[in-house]
């Protein structure tokens, strides 16, 4: 019994572990501005590479309060149409070619790993000569993904300490930004933080509603206890 108990927890345990070191995206999908902007940047910067299978271009219009004209100007390219659903542009024999893997789509990413683990990610990239396209990252080690926000952040090195044993690899611990990008340090976490926003509401558009109907739900079942405990105190009373 105590092993069958432990291996259950061992997922939890595992990613206790893996999200020890994540930041907090801290992000708020009722901010309808911030997901305008994270479905902008995601398009521009995300969307030739990854795809989001599960998500329409006018179901995100509808639940961002995106009128068609600013949709079809700022959000859809080449022949799309606002009922087509966000595939990507890169063809899946090119993307083996050039990274050896197909690029995966991000519609759930925010719920396999989690809004933190995203937010973390994309500001864990740091130079490696050593990879095909010349980064790293901390949470993803060995990833085959360029740095496409690169020119955004800027150049970071990784901050190593000393290998646990003797004659081994030092142990990447943290980044630090050595040459700034186009934005400030802020303007781009702010940046990475709308498109967090953007992919959490994407795996699950429903999420802020289904989270309100819960909370009548409950309501509705606190007041169905009340008259529950009344009505057991009634067929109770006479027996002692």
């Amino acid at each position: 019994m105590i092993i069958a108990a432990l291996l259950l927890l061992a997922p939890g345990l595992l990613l206790a572990s893996e999200t020890a070191h994540l930041e907090d995206a801290d992000i708020d999908l009722r901010d309808q501005a911030s997901l305008q902007r994270g479905a902008k940047y995601y398009v521009n910067y995300c969307q030739g590479c990854h795809s989001l299978q599960y998500m329409r271009y006018n179901r995100l219009a509808k639940d961002l309060g995106i009128d068609m004209v600013t949709l079809r100007e700022t959000l859809i390219f080449g022949d799309a149409k606002p009922g087509d659903l966000m595939t990507k542009s890169m063809r899946d024999e090119d993307a083996l070619k050039w990274f050896g893997v197909v690029p995966p789509d991000l519609t759930l990413v925010t719920r396999w790993r989690s809004p933190d683990w995203v937010y973390t990610y994309l500001k864990s990239f740091y130079m490696d000569d050593t990879r095909p396209y010349g980064v790293n990252n901390i949470l993803f080690p060995l990833v085959g993904m360029p740095h496409v926000l690169g020119d955004l952040q800027g150049k970071q090195e990784a901050v190593l300490e000393p290998a646990h044993e003797p004659g081994g690899e030092p142990i990447v611990e943290g980044v630090k930004l050595v040459e700034q990008g186009s934005l400030s340090p802020a303007e781009y976490d702010a940046m990475v933080r709308d498109i967090t926003a953007f992919l959490t509401y994407a795996g699950e558009p429903v999420q802020l509603l289904r989270q309100r109907l819960g909370m009548y739900v409950l309501l509705f079942l606190g007041v169905l206890f009340v008259f529950a405990y009344l009505l057991k105190k009634e067929y109770w009373k006479d027996i002692h």
